[in-house]
C-alpha cells in the first residue's frame, strides 16, 4: 500500500484493512486472496482483475512487470538499445498502465513508443513489426469481465511480432520477480522522454489491410451490419472499408465506440449468448445480408446470417465455419507455391487439414494459442476456433479481427456476383473437402481447483466409451513425445473417427471439451456431435 502510486487502489485496500482488523472474516479472506498469491507472468502475459494486491492488476504489478520487462530486453540486446512500442485500448486503466510502462522503459534506457491514441491490438502487433521494434506491450483483458485488464508481450526479430512462449515466459517472469523482491516501486527510475508513435504507423496498417481483399463491384450493394461490442475497433475498420471500397455498415450505435463498463452486455465477447443480441435487432431492422462483429480489442471477428430456423432469425457461425471459408480461401490461393502451409490449433477443425490436402499445401497443428499458430513454418493462413484469424502473415504476425474482417467481405462481394452467400460458400465447403461438424461443451467455475480435480479424474479413471461410442484410442499430451505439442490437454479418438479434447482454457475459470466429427453428410455430422455433446456432461458429472 505504501509503495503505491494509486489513490483508489490505496484507499481500496486500507478499507479491507480495517475490517480485517476489526475481526470481519470476509476482509481477512478477501485479504488472503489478494496476497496469497501473485498474478502470474506465463506465455499470455498478464491478466487478471483490477484491485489492490498482488494477485490482482494495479500500477504495482504493471510497474513490477515493465521493470522486470525492460531488464530482459536490456539483456536480450546487448550493447545495442533495445525499441519496445506500447499500445492499449479501451478498457478502465489502459492508457494509465501503458504510460507507466513508457516511462519505465524510457526509464531503463529503451527507446519507449507509444502508440498515438487507444487502438486495436492488432495495430500494436503490426507496429511491432513495421517500426522494426524489439518488443512490443499491448494493455488490454481482450473480450474478458469489464473489470479485468492484462499485459501482452511481443517480440520482434527472429520472432517476427508474435507473442512470446516458453521458456522466454519463465525468463521474463524472473526477473519481474527479482524488481518485487527489491522492494519499493517508486525506486524506479523513470522518464518522460519516451516517444509517440505518428499517425502514420496507423495509415500504414490500414493501407496493408486493406489489400487484403479490395472490394470488387459487387461489394456496392451489400447491406450488413457491424457492432464494435463497445471496443476500439470501429475508428480503425471503418478507414479501412473506405480504403478498400467496401460500403459502410449498419452500425449498432450502442456498442461502437469505447466504454469500459460495457453497458449493453454480461459479457463482452461475441460467442457468449446475448452478445449479439443488439446486432440480430439491427440485422432484421436493416434486411441485412450478415453481420460482423469485433471483440473489445478487435482481434477477434465472429459473423452472423440470416436463417429462419435460428431463434431470432439468425445463427452465428462457429469459429471452425469461418475457419474453414477463410482457409479455403487461402489455400486456393496459395495452391502451387512450394512450403506453403495452413495451421491451427489442436482444438481446431480437423477440415483445415482436409483443405490442407485437396490443395496440396502443407499442414501444421499447434497448441492452443496465436503465439504457437504463428510460428508454422510457411504459413499463409492460422485460426484457432475461438474466433481468431491469421489472414496476413506477413503484416501481423498474430490473430487479426480487422483484416479477417476484409477477407469475410471480400468473400461475401465475390459470392454475390455469383447470386451466392456466405451460407452457399459454407454448403460447397462440404460438398468440396468433406462434412465437418465441431462443438463445444464449456463449464465456467469459481474454484479453480475444480479444473485441477476434473483433469486428474479423467487420468487416474481413464473413460473408456463416451456416450455409447467407444474411445478407441487416448493421448495425454502432456506426456506427448519429443517436438510434438505437449500441455495440459486430453485427446480421444472415438471408434467412429469422432474426436473430443479436453483442455482448462488459459484466460478464462472454464473447462473446455471440444467436439468434432466427419460424415457423409452435414446432418449426419451435426448428429453425432450433438450425441457426444450428451455423453461429454454426462462424463463430466461423473467425473466431478
Amino acid at each position: 500500500m505504501r509503495q503505491d502510486p494509486d489513490a483508489e487502489t490505496r484507499d481500496e485496500l486500507a478499507a479491507v484493512i480495517t475490517r480485517a482488523a476489526s475481526g470481519d472474516a470476509a476482509a481477512v479472506a478477501d485479504l488472503d486472496d489478494r496476497f496469497g498469491a501473485r498474478l502470474e507472468f506465463g506465455t499470455a502475459g498478464l491478466r487478471g482483475e483490477l484491485g489492490a494486491g498482488s494477485n490482482r492488476m494495479n500500477r504495482v504489478l504493471v510497474a513490477q512487470a515493465a521493470a522486470g520487462f525492460a531488464a530482459y530486453l536490456r539483456e536480450r540486446a546487448g550493447d545495442s538499445t533495445a525499441s519496445v512500442v506500447i499500445g492499449y485500448d479501451g478498457r478502465r486503466n489502459s492508457r494509465r498502465f501503458a504510460l507507466d510502462s513508457a516511462e519505465l522503459f524510457a526509464g531503463a534506457g529503451l527507446r519507449a513508443i507509444l502508440l498515438p491514441r487507444l487502438l486495436p491490438t492488432p495495430v500494436l502487433a503490426f507496429a511491432v513489426r513495421h517500426l522494426d521494434a524489439d518488443a512490443g506491450v499491448m494493455v488490454t483483458a481482450s473480450h474478458n469481465p469489464p473489470n479485468d485488464n492484462g499485459y501482452k508481450v511481443y517480440l520482434g526479430g527472429a520472432d517476427s511480432g508474435s507473442q512470446i512462449v516458453s521458456p522466454v515466459d519463465a525468463e521474463i517472469a524472473a526477473r519481474i520477480q527479482q524488481v518485487a523482491d527489491a522492494g519499493d516501486i517508486g525506486t524506479l527510475p523513470r522518464s518522460t522522454a519516451y516517444e509517440l508513435a505518428g499517425e502514420d504507423v496507423v495509415e500504414a496498417y490500414v493501407s496493408a489491410t486493406a489489400a487484403v481483399a479490395p472490394a470488387p463491384e459487387s461489394a456496392k450493394g451489400m447491406t450488413w451490419v457491424y457492432t464494435a461490442m463497445h471496443g476500439v475497433g470501429w475508428e480503425t475498420f471503418a478507414r479501412i472499408l473506405d480504403a478498400a471500397g467496401y460500403p459502410r455498415p449498419k452500425t449498432v450505435g450502442e456498442q461502437l465506440n469505447p466504454d469500459a463498463m460495457f453497458r449493453t452486455v454480461s459479457f463482452p465477447n461475441p460467442e457468449e449468448p446475448g452478445a449479439m443480441d443488439l446486432a440480430f435487432a439491427a440485422g432484421r431492422r436493416t434486411g441485412a445480408d450478415f453481420i460482423l462483429a469485433n471483440d473489445p480489442d478487435a482481434d477477434r471477428l465472429a459473423v452472423a446470417i440470416p436463417d429462419e430456423a435460428a431463434e431470432g432469425g439468425w445463427r452465428r457461425l462457429s469459429g471452425n465455419e469461418i475457419g474453414l471459408l477463410l482457409g479455403a480461401r487461402a489455400a486456393r490461393a496459395a495452391e502451387g507455391t512450394p512450403g506453403a502451409s495452413l495451421a491451427c490449433s489442436l482444438v481446431s477443425s480437423p477440415g483445415l487439414g482436409a483443405i490442407a490436402a485437396h490443395h496440396g499445401l502443407d499442414f501444421h497443428e499447434t497448441l492452443t494459442g496465436f503465439k504457437w499458430i504463428s510460428r508454422a513454418p510457411g504459413m499463409v493462413f492460422g485460426y484457432e476456433e475461438a474466433l481468431g484469424y491469421l489472414v496476413n502473415p506477413e503484416t501481423v504476425r498474430d490473430k487479426d479481427g480487422i483484416s479477417a474482417a476484409i477477407a469475410v467481405l471480400g468473400l461475401a462481394a465475390e459470392a454475390r456476383e455469383r447470386d451466392e452467400t456466405l451460407a452457399s460458400l459454407l454448403a460447397d465447403l462440404g460438398e468440396t473437402y468433406g462434412h465437418f461438424a465441431s462443438g463445444q461443451v464449456s463449464v465456467r467455475v469459481d474454484d479453480l481447483s475444480i479444473i485441477g480435480k476434473v483433469m486428474l479424474a479423467l487420468r487416474t479413471l481413464p473413460p473408456t466409451r463416451i456416450g455409447e461410442t467407444p474411445i478407441a484410442s487416448a493421448e495425454d499430451l502432456m506426456e506427448a513425445a519429443p517436438g510434438q505439442p505437449s500441455g495440459d490437454v486430453l485427446r480421444y479418438t472415438l471408434a467412429d473417427g469422432s474426436r473430443v479434447i479436453v483442455r482448462p482454457s488459459g484466460t478464462e475459470p472454464k473447462l473446455k471439451v471440444y467436439l468434432d466429427a466427419q460424415a457423409a453428410s452435414a446432418d449426419q455430422a451435426k448428429a453425432t456431435v450433438e450425441a457426444l455433446e450428451a455423453g461429454v456432461r454426462t462424463l463430466l458429472e461423473e467425473r466431478s
